[in-house]
Parts: C-alpha cells; structure tokens; sequence
C-alpha cells in the first residue's frame, strides 16, 4: 500500500483559493478555505499556534502545551489534531511524544486568501 494515498489531504493544500477579491470563488474552494477558518476560529487553537512560534526552533512537544492554555491533555491533543488537518500543523512522532511546528509559509497562505489584491 502506498503511504502518500493513506494520508489525509491537508484542508489549505486542497484549496487552490486566490485572493476573495481577484475572482469569484468557486464553491469547493469556499467550503475548504470556510474549513480552514473554522479550524482557526477557536480561541484555544490560537493560543497553541502562538505558544508553538513562541518555543525556540518554532517547535513544541504536546506535553509542554497542556499547562499554558489551561486544558486537559485529551482536549488539547484534539485542538492540535484539527490544526494539523487544516494544514496549519505539522506533527512530528518522537518516542512516545508528539512534536508540533508551523508549516513554513501556512499561515501566510489562508491569510493571502483574504487580503485585497
């Protein structure tokens, strides 16, 4: 079995979203890029993005990111889980821990969607 077809398609790197206001978006690409901000819609979500650009090496270990926003393991496991299928995320196995990192250029990309051309 091919690894690359069992992964899941990222939501960003599905959407094939230019600028809202260069042309009319189709609606496949509004349905993934209004995914896309739900999944950045979340107050916690983006503490965890901002507590991860904050670690040295823009790299944090799940285990260290529990404590700062005040959640429980199992919910904070679920808010890094719908941040890395967005494609905000990248997840990273080490040992029995979980490493997370900002996809280079993500979070530059959902915001080019909505800025004016």
């Amino acid at each position: 079995m091919n690894t690359a077809q069992s992964l899941p398609v990222r939501v960003l790197d599905a959407c094939s979203c230019g600028p809202l206001t260069g042309e009319v978006m189709g609606a496949e690409d509004a349905r993934k890029f209004a995914q896309l901000l739900k999944a950045l819609a979340d107050p916690a979500r983006l503490r965890l993005i901002s507590l991860i650009a904050a670690q040295p090496g823009n790299e944090a270990c799940a285990c260290d990111l529990t404590e700062p926003v005040g959640l429980g393991q199992p919910t904070v496991s679920h808010h890094l889980k719908i941040l890395v299928e967005a494609g905000i995320l990248h997840r990273e196995k080490r040992g029995v821990w979980a490493y997370y990192s900002i996809i280079p250029g993500a979070l530059e990309r959902a915001a080019s969607v909505i800025a004016p051309r």
